[in-house]
């Protein structure tokens, strides 16, 4: 009973999982309590009505077949069992409803500051994207004990996403986008399926829900946040001091098209013609990024590079830096020459 009594009037701020979970054990509660009354209130007519093989008085005023009994005192019993059971219904249905209310909009007033993911259903698999840009495919990676909102849809067929162990489903519907939200309380993995019967290959739509500490999810995504950044010749060597470099210089932009970053990294930024920017330092979106590469002062024998990138998880770019038309022009000279001695 103390179960029951906690469900009924504990806070609404709860998880999915918990809101189901009370359901369950008030309707399960009171089918009991229900049952057991029934049953005995069953027995106890069946013991005082029985048939003690004893004849009835002649005086006794018995019904004969086919009569209706009298003496039942204008069916109180009737109406009390009704009007108790009509009570205990509507209150049941006004509290479940209630409940699946919040289930359907928690009123989470900091929805935009949680952690929102959209999923795209397509050709037998699960895809996903976070808000800040980053992607993954079959495994979905959240942090325990907060609030994730999920934006369903398809981008092929009817599919439904689902985790039964977080209670979430979701119809996956092509042009369209399904909102719904779970919170894992604790680590641990949980399997994702669809429920919608979509094609050969239904099955093995499956995936996998891995709530991660905190900390952990923190450094893995710092880890997707990341981007190591590589200038080279054309023998693919690296463009440093350590390589017989000493006389280049360079400087490199790097420019979100999406989000307000733009960051210039100089030669002496880079070990041994590497750089690698992070979450920690810089990164926060992933995105379309522009990448310029321009000669500075004793590096003027390169020629600009101008590329970009869409960092959807860690990246690891390579870029070549080629001799401009007068600094080629020189070196051929410089080889002619020394052929004619």
């Amino acid at each position: 009973m103390n179960t029951i009594y906690s469900a009924l009037i504990a806070p609404m701020q709860r998880t999915r999982v918990d809101v189901f979970e009370n359901i369950f054990v008030v309707f399960l509660g009171l089918g009991i309590l229900v049952g057991i009354v029934v049953v005995a209130y069953t027995l106890y007519n069946a013991y005082k009505y029985r048939d003690t093989g004893e004849a009835a008085e002649k005086d006794e005023d018995l019904p004969s077949v086919g009569e209706l009994p009298t003496g039942g005192k204008g069916g109180k019993k009737l109406f009390l069992s009704f009007g108790i059971s009509a009570i205990i219904v509507i209150s049941l249905v006004i509290w479940t409803y209630t409940m699946l209310l919040y289930v359907e909009d928690p009123g989470d007033a900091n929805q935009e500051e949680a952690l929102n993911v959209e999923v795209n259903g397509e050709s037998f698999a699960w895809y996903f994207e976070y808000d800040n840009g980053i992607e993954s495919t079959t495994t979905l990676r959240v942090p325990a004990d907060e609030r994730v909102w999920l934006d369903v849809t398809s981008g092929d067929v009817w599919h439904a996403f689902g985790i039964p162990d977080q209670r979430v489903k979701a119809d996956a519907i092509p042009g369209e986008y399904d909102e719904t939200w779970f919170e894992a309380e604790e680590p641990g993995t949980h399997e994702i399926k669809c429920f919608e019967l979509c094609g050969e290959f239904h099955t093995t739509m499956t995936g996998e829900l891995q709530v991660m500490e905190p900390d952990a999810y923190d450094q893995w995504m710092n880890d997707q946040l990341t981007m190591s950044i590589t200038v080279e010749d054309g023998n693919e060597t690296p463009v440093s001091e350590e390589t017989g470099y000493g006389d280049v210089g360079y400087e490199m932009t790097i420019e979100s098209q999406e989000w307000d970053f733009e960051e210039t990294y100089t030669d002496d930024q880079f070990d041994n013609g590497t750089i690698t920017v992070s979450n920690v330092s810089d990164i926060e979106q992933g995105g379309v990024y522009n990448v310029t590469i321009s000669p500075t002062e004793g590096g003027q024998q390169f020629e600009p590079v101008e590329e970009q990138f869409d960092m959807t998880g860690p990246v690891d770019e390579s870029y070549t830096l080629e001799l401009n038309a007068t600094e080629s022009e020189t070196n051929e000279s410089d080889t002619n020459d020394g052929g004619e001695a």
